[in-house]
């Protein structure tokens, strides 16, 4: 049956889905998923041991030494400029990578596949070991988008971004940078709002399924965040939690305020470059190194030791608030990497306050602190990004927290519902309809 070339692209590419065989189908989808596991494992396995080396050679020396100053702010600047002319270079590095590849899926941006997964693996391999407060989620999805967009020119032998390689590849990064193909499926169609049909499932269940026996038959990834202790709450505790989502969804809103409000101010400013604007959160991490490293990956508080409960309120809360300005100041300069990350360790955050506050009242058993810190997780990711079902299935796929699942559904919903009627846009929305506008402007620059 020949398609009309009149309909859009993913309308085109679901009566393409029905004509293909079986076996077709599952070879592609396979390829783009075991490829995909095999450039995300080999970034989180570099990333895991390069931090390692940073962190275990700053512990041997002494920091407050001349030459070790020195060289230690040299390093970050230069890692600083480097990242300011990737993205210069390529303006599509910029940020997390997923409203380009949506724009992208519905015709809207190019996909130039391997100079994208080059860029964004050095990109965001250079701000994350710089200490900045970045995610790789959302460079992994890209970078799956780019492996799946390179399969399909490969394949057909000619350039051509087909919507499955793309919604495929992108489930597939998702999957490999948190294990969570449950999560990534629904990524896809939840997040990118992709049509769900029985071929288009298939090709996508595929290839993060492909991923996730990737990375953890060839690089021994496990949990993300395996704690310790995940009792359920009873259903006595169900309008504390309510409450608490609530809450989550008011600060899940703020905290996409203001990081808009980052973004636009630095698209004002005149005091920095494109090129120069990662001087500042890079320099901005290595002062945090020196006057409060708590804030910084390997040095300071992890998410499973928040479990323990170690820390007083007003300690977390300085780290909240600290945690919150950083992710905001080095996502907004423009570097390549991704806000989920970020935002996990906030959600956790506020559930270690919520936790601080709750248990010296017996509201909270010991026992479920891991169960808060997974379901103000949920709920932020909710709230900032509005896909209830991804975030919460994402959470529980990191922790194991299966026995939580109600109330992480009654958390999600909650904290969307309350962003939702304080209309703040989800977080992807906005960062599109500004690319978008930045996009039409170089454009008509260029005219």
């Amino acid at each position: 049956m020949k398609i009309p070339h009149s309909l859009p692209p993913l309308l085109r590419e679901m009566q393409a889905l029905r004509s293909m065989g079986f076996y077709s189908l599952v070879t592609q989808a396979l390829i783009v998923g075991a490829g995909t596991g095999v450039v995300i494992g080999l970034f989180r396995w570099l990333y895991t041991h390069i931090n390692a080396f940073i962190v275990h050679s700053l512990n041997l020396h002494n920091l407050y030494s001349l030459p070790w100053i020195c060289g230690l702010f040299a390093a970050l600047i230069l890692l600083a400029l480097i990242s300011g002319w990737i993205v210069t270079k390529e303006p599509l590095l910029s940020g997390s990578g997923i409203p380009q590849v949506e724009l992208t899926m519905r015709g809207h941006l190019p996909l130039p596949w391997l100079r994208l997964l080059l860029g964004k693996f050095v990109g965001t391999l250079l701000c994350l070991s710089g200490g900045l407060s970045v995610g790789r989620e959302g460079p992994s999805i890209q970078m799956g988008a780019a492996v799946g967009c390179g399969v399909g020119s490969l394949w057909f032998g000619k350039e051509s971004v087909l919507p499955r390689f793309l919604i495929a590849g992108s489930a597939a990064g998702m999957t490999a940078a948190f294990g969570a193909p449950c999560a990534g499926l629904l990524f896809a169609f939840e997040e990118m709002k992709t049509i769900i049909t029985v071929p288009l499932l298939l090709f996508t269940a595929c290839a993060a399924g492909a991923a996730f026996v990737v990375i953890h038959t060839l690089f021994g990834f496990g949990l993300v965040y395996p704690f310790a202790h995940l009792a359920p709450l009873a259903w006595q505790q169900y309008p504390l939690l309510l409450v608490w989502a609530a809450i989550v969804g008011f600060i899940g809103a703020g905290y996409n305020g203001a990081l808009m409000g980052g973004l636009f101010f630095g698209d004002k400013q005149k005091l920095f470059s494109s090129r120069t604007r990662p001087l500042v959160p890079f320099i901005c991490s290595g002062l945090l190194l020196y006057a409060y490293p708590q804030v910084l990956v390997g040095f300071g508080v992890s998410i499973e030791s928040l479990e323990q409960g170690m820390l007083v309120l007003g300690s977390l809360l300085l780290l909240l608030v600290v945690k919150i300005l950083f992710s905001i100041l080095s996502f907004s300069s423009g570097v390549s990497g991704g806000l989920l990350m970020p935002m996990l360790s906030i959600g956790a955050l506020a559930g270690a306050c919520a936790s601080a506050l709750a248990l010296p009242f017996g509201l909270i058993q010991a026992e479920q602190l891991g169960t808060m810190l997974a379901l103000s997780m949920g709920a932020l990711f909710a709230a900032t990004v509005r896909a209830p079902l991804t975030g919460g299935m994402l959470v529980l796929e990191m922790t194991g927290a299966w026995s939580t699942a109600p109330a992480m559904l009654v958390a999600v919903y909650t904290a969307t519902f309350v962003a939702n009627h304080l209309h703040s846009a989800p977080i992807y929305d906005s960062i599109k309809v500004r690319l978008l506008k930045r996009t039409r402007l170089a454009r008509h620059k260029q005219a």
